[in-house]
């Protein structure tokens, strides 16, 4: 049975267009890498410990995913947004707008 993460990511990357996918050792899957490369971008996923065969990726690219991973640690720190406390969807995005102004300011 395949991971609930590969299966979500194969919505997420459907209709994509970009140069590059970065995903951490989870999304370590041939058929996801196959998927990605098909759709005409770069798989930056470093290779899971349960591989015989280490596969090459850009170890320079996959640095720029930790500014994200900081990024959402970030604004998690607002328990508006952490919680969810907006019940609609345009308010709580309000809110993310407001959360994404002060801490690009800081």
């Amino acid at each position: 049975m395949a991971d609930i993460n590969i299966i979500q990511a194969n919505a997420l990357i459907e209709g994509l267009s970009t140069e590059a996918v970065i995903g951490d050792k989870g999304y370590d899957a041939d058929a996801l890498v196959a998927r990605i490369h098909a759709a005409g971008a770069q798989a930056v996923i470093p290779p899971g410990s349960n591989r015989t065969e280490q596969k090459a990726y850009d170890r320079h690219l996959y640095k720029d995913r930790n500014l994200v991973e900081r990024f959402f640690n970030r604004i998690k720190q607002f328990r508006c947004i952490a919680t969810r406390y907006e019940k609609l969807a345009r308010n709580y995005f309000s809110m993310l707008n407001v959360v994404c102004t002060f801490v690009w300011l800081a």
